[in-house]
């Protein structure tokens, strides 16, 4: 388990920045992560990675010199938000555009595919790509839905190489694409993993037993069978690759490839060389040879006990890119010419902080909203255990942590905000940003735009009504849909929210006040989340594990149903219905 840490909600800030204090040659701190610490050619594509902390040395160990530009850095398994992914972006970007490649999970997908879209608008060309060589996550048929794990190296190497070769970023892109496209892993796990601060794994395998087809965010495996020899092992692991071969791969025979053997955090590198003995005998059986292969600790998750195997069938294109030379602080291969370190300019200075100008009635109303964050906020940290537990069933078990987290983030920013004067409109933005900024992942974004949503509906002149505030929570439940492309009965907070969205408006427009119309709405939530206990999730990373989840409701859609409840009659006061 994870022993040393201080406050667990502070866990990855702190491991970022001491892990920078650690390799002031190779990276330095930037807000979202980290960049090279040393100078990148001008007009060089920059590669840059990222995903949630608890990988390590994937994504942060993995930037320097022949490797990425730069990672951005979410909380424990939570993506990182797409403010983060754009700032960090910025700072590695030399006038040749960005390639930002991640996991393939559901708030990665939202977040960097937000900071690609606000990147390009602001003139810096983007482009994004998810890895997918995880082959228990989804069918062959459905390989798109498949996740990202220990094949992020051979993806992120190979797009980095042919940045640094000078490749424009369409090149770039398209390689990235092809490295991709030809890899596939597997994985065991022998115990899941603890996360900072928890007294208990996110899953166990009964003694004996091993899980198979796992992810790398602590996610129970796909399936059990007694534990094996290491040579078993190694059999099921090399059979499995070489049973799912890529388009244009007719047979393993005469083919090269980058073999990655990945320790998933507490298998020793003695056992990993134990394993990997038979995995290359059985590869030259096959006639597959063995490219700069890698045995170690490259793509973690805490602790767990665990074991992928990973092959990227090699072109005559990918090979000289897989075997390049890079130097990052967990990665080194062949000889770089280290660059003179990059100097940034001290005397860049935030601005003070103002907000737009707001009425007096709005002013009262931001007040009341601030006390609401303020029950909301006091409501996870109640409830962050059992949030986490309830999402750890068939998911990763970060969501309590991460509500944690949006949820101060969102009060101390409305805080911030009010003391300068904001509206209701300015103060829920403010919230709406440091939600999605402090918590990543998934539900990062979501409470981030559903915050922003009623915010643009309250204003920053007018007293609000009930249906005024109606009409935002119907925008936020839109918002939400949109982005998340989830539907009711896809097991998400989306089975909540819209049942309260429409509860909430159905009772202000038959004339009640908030207050009555509130909790109105807060008994549809709350029916609305219990009834998740009977869905089988088609969303997110719990879809894997679809059965598993069965008589537990979505953590997402209860602690909105917590939310709504908790919340009820602190608006009274400010927004009348009139």
């Amino acid at each position: 388990m994870t022993r040393l840490s201080n406050d667990p909600a502070a866990f990855a800030d702190e491991a970022l920045e001491g892990f920078a204090a650690a390799h002031p040659r190779r990276v330095r701190q930037v807000p979202g992560g980290v960049v090279r610490a040393t100078r990148t050619a001008p007009g060089q594509v920059a590669v840059v990675v990222g995903g949630g902390s608890g990988h390590y040395p994937a994504f942060s160990g993995l930037v320097g010199q022949g490797l990425a530009h730069g990672a951005a850095v979410g909380n424990v398994f939570a993506s990182p938000s797409a403010h983060q992914v754009r700032q960090v972006a910025r700072a590695a970007e030399t006038g040749g555009g960005v390639l930002l490649a991640y996991g393939n999970y559901a708030g990665d997908v939202l977040h960097f595919g937000q900071a690609a879209e606000r990147l390009t608008a602001e003139g810096i060309p983007a482009r994004t790509l998810g890895v997918t060589d995880d082959m228990s996550s989804a069918s062959p048929d459905e390989a798109h839905k498949r996740r990202g794990v220990a094949g992020d190296l051979v993806v992120f190497k190979t797009a980095a190489a042919a940045a640094e070769a000078g490749q424009p970023l369409d090149e770039v892109t398209r390689i990235a694409e092809l490295a991709n496209a030809r890899t596939r892993s597997f994985g065991v796990a022998f115990s899941g993993c603890t996360l900072p601060g928890a007294d208990h794994p996110l899953f166990t395998v009964p003694e004996g037993r091993m899980a198979v087809g796992l992810g790398i965010h602590g996610e129970p495996g796909m399936g059990e069978r007694p534990v094996p020899t290491a040579d078993e092992a190694a059999e099921l692991l090399v059979s499995t690759v070489l049973g799912e071969l890529p388009e244009g791969v007719d047979s393993p025979r005469g083919q090269r490839a980058a073999v990655i053997l990945n320790g998933l955090g507490s298998v020793k590198y003695e056992e990993l060389f134990v394993v990997y003995r038979r995995v290359a005998q059985l590869l030259a059986e096959a006639g597959v040879e063995a490219v700069d292969p890698e045995v170690g600790e490259l793509v973690t998750s805490f602790d767990m006990a665990g074991v992928s195997l990973t092959l990227c069938w090699l072109t005559d294109e990918l090979e000289p890119l897989w075997t390049a030379p890079a130097d990052a602080p967990a990665y080194r291969k062949g000889t770089v010419e280290a660059a003179d370190l990059f100097v940034p300019d001290p005397s860049a200075e935030a601005a003070e902080d103002t907000v737009p100008p707001a009425t007096d009635v709005s002013r009262e109303a931001a007040r009341t909203v601030l006390a609401a964050l303020r029950v909301l906020k006091d409501t996870v940290d109640v409830h962050a255990g059992e949030l986490g537990r309830i999402d750890a069933v068939a998911g990763d078990g970060d969501h309590g942590i991460g509500m944690q987290r949006g949820s101060t983030g969102a009060y101390e920013a409305a805080a911030r905000a009010e003391a300068l004067g904001a509206g209701a409109e300015t103060l829920l933005h403010r919230a709406a940003d440091a939600w999605a900024d402090r918590a990543g992942g998934t539900s990062g974004a979501l409470w981030g735009v559903m915050l922003r949503a009623v915010g643009t509906a309250l204003g920053d002149t007018e007293r609000p009504t009930a249906p005024v505030v109606a009409t935002g929570v119907a925008r936020a439940a839109a918002g939400v849909m949109e982005l998340g492309k989830a539907e009711v009965g896809d097991k998400t907070m989306v089975d909540v929210l819209v049942p309260f969205s429409y509860a909430l408006t159905a009772a202000t427009d038959a004339g009640q006040p908030l207050a009555t119309a509130w909790d109105t709405a807060a008994h549809s939530a709350s029916a609305a989340a219990e009834a998740t206990a009977d869905l089988l999730p088609r969303m997110g990373r719990a879809r894997p594990h679809a059965e598993k989840s069965l008589g537990t409701p979505d953590a997402g859609a209860h602690s909105l149903a917590l939310i709504v409840r908790a919340v009820h009659g602190v608006f009274v006061p400010t927004l009348e219905n009139h």
